[in-house]
């Protein structure tokens, strides 16, 4: 197997057309952008298997994650998932149709919600996290632990400096 791939192809096209530029970030973008097109489908169809889009299995997963009683109010979950409330509520209602979610009113502020996992939800949120976490695995099997750990680090520091929030 070559060391080179299609991104080299096209850094190598552009230094040919262009020679004054630096096209050292381009390769690695124009990797990024491909790893994102390869993950993000193999992702989906793993939530595919259990009735979810991904943006539903985030929503499931940040209840599970928050620990009994796996309740939030939607302002929590919009902030943990860094969705407007809008698309938050469309989202919601998708859930509680599915009955992965319901809603109830908050006992210390009746002008608000609190959305709480069900029992199905549970079961569905951690049944897809189990096979989400064995087919990332996957995925990535072939880099190292050291190598996994190094990008992990380098991919850490990129988003620091894009997007201080996260």
């Amino acid at each position: 197997m070559s060391d080179e791939d299609a991104v080299d192809a096209v850094v190598s096209a552009w230094h040919r057309e262009r020679p004054d530029l630096d096209l050292a970030a381009i390769g690695v973008a124009g990797r990024m952008g491909r790893l994102a097109l390869v993950l993000g489908p193999a992702q989906e169809r793993v939530f595919g298997k259990f009735g979810l889009q991904r943006g539903e299995f985030d929503v499931l997963a940040a209840l599970r994650r928050s620990g009994k009683p796996y309740t939030l109010i939607p302002s929590e979950l919009s902030a943990t998932l860094m969705m407007s409330r809008a698309g938050m509520t469309s989202r919601l209602d998708r859930l509680e149709k599915a009955g992965f979610v319901e809603r109830a009113l908050d006992p210390n502020d009746r002008r608000s919600f609190r959305i709480r996992l069900t029992d199905k939800g549970f079961d569905a949120v951690d049944a897809a996290m189990t096979e989400h976490t064995a087919n990332v695995s996957e995925l990535l099997s072939g880099l190292s632990g050291k190598e996994l750990g190094l990008l992990d680090d380098v991919l850490r520091k990129l988003l620091g400096h894009l997007d201080p929030q996260v």
